[in-house]
């Protein structure tokens, strides 16, 4: 299922959607067929009450010809972040896959190049900006734009200590999020959040895919191209600390809760890690991609 945060005229909606046929379908829809007067308005709402036993009816009822015959283009509506408002500040993990803790260990002064442990910094969206959206330049703030294509992971249940072997239990889906970064600030203040979480630094979806759509472990293709050019390509087979360590590491002493978003790190070919260094600069197309989650396209303004 391929979940979807949707505006028609000022009213928000959450949809079920079908990128092949380019529409969606309000989830409205679903719950007035089940006759059920009280339903989720957001997607963190569509979160909290998710059960196993609702997904399959869903899932079963989008498969109905009445999904094609009732859902409207998706060119009609405009299509949000899937969470435009985590309740939390995004949990991102650095340096995560082998080449890219070794391309930008030296430029940042990092003495360990390879992680030992995970690192972890905190990212504000507030709101996470859509595809299509443009990406603020912050003229006079940045001067070294950066971009990281990365999987999200979206948890689906409260947990704390939660086992390596349970941490599917924990997932609600994925989603693609672009970790957009001023790499002077992220040098300057000595640790990573004032440079990751100026307006507009978080790019995310179209859409929030279910993890019953994605085999786990996880193994999908990863790139991103800026203007037409392919910067960073590799499989997210490759992350030093998969997901399940992720969750497992995380949740240690400290509760996840359903609609927490885990960034779990980018691959080689950002824009800091090129001699020399090719940073983001306004009219530029950044297009990130992963495999089964569709594309994520912004330019920068």
């Amino acid at each position: 299922m391929y979940f979807v945060t949707y505006e028609v005229g000022k009213e928000e909606k959450v949809g079920l959607c079908d990128p092949q046929q380019g529409k969606i379908i309000s989830i409205d829809r679903f719950f007035e067929k089940e006759e059920i007067t009280s339903y989720p308005k957001t997607m963190l709402e569509l979160i909290d009450i998710f059960t196993v036993e609702l997904g399959k009816k869903m899932e079963g009822w989008a498969g109905q010809e009445a999904f094609l015959n009732e859902g409207i283009a998706c060119s009609e509506v405009k299509i949000k972040a899937p969470i435009p408002y985590p309740r939390r500040n995004i949990f991102c993990l650095g340096k995560n896959y082998l080449d890219h803790a070794k391309e930008v260990g030296t430029v940042l002064g990092d003495q360990e190049e390879i992680p030992k442990a995970p690192i972890y910094f905190s990212k504000v969206a507030a709101p996470a900006i859509a595809d299509g959206d443009f990406i603020d330049s912050h003229p006079g703030i940045a001067q070294k734009l950066d971009y990281e294509v990365e999987l999200a992971v979206v948890i689906g249940k409260e947990g704390k200590n939660i086992p390596v072997e349970a941490a599917e239990e924990y997932i609600f889906g994925y989603t693609i999020l672009n970790d957009v970064s001023e790499r002077g600030l992220q040098k300057l203040h000595g640790q990573w959040h004032k440079g990751k979480s100026l307006d507009t630094f978080c790019p995310m979806g179209p859409y929030l895919v279910h993890k019953s759509q994605i085999p786990f472990p996880v193994e999908l293709e990863i790139a991103c191209h800026v203007n037409g050019e392919l910067r960073q390509h590799s499989n997210t087979r490759n992350l030093i600390f998969d997901i399940p360590q992720i969750i497992h590491d995380l949740s240690k002493g400290m509760t996840l809760k359903p609609g927490d978003i885990i960034a779990t790190g980018t691959p080689a070919g950002v824009g800091m890690g090129f001699k020399p260094f090719k940073f983001l600069n306004p009219g530029d197309v950044v297009t990130c991609s992963i495999e089964k989650l569709g594309t994520l396209t912004n330019q920068v303004k």
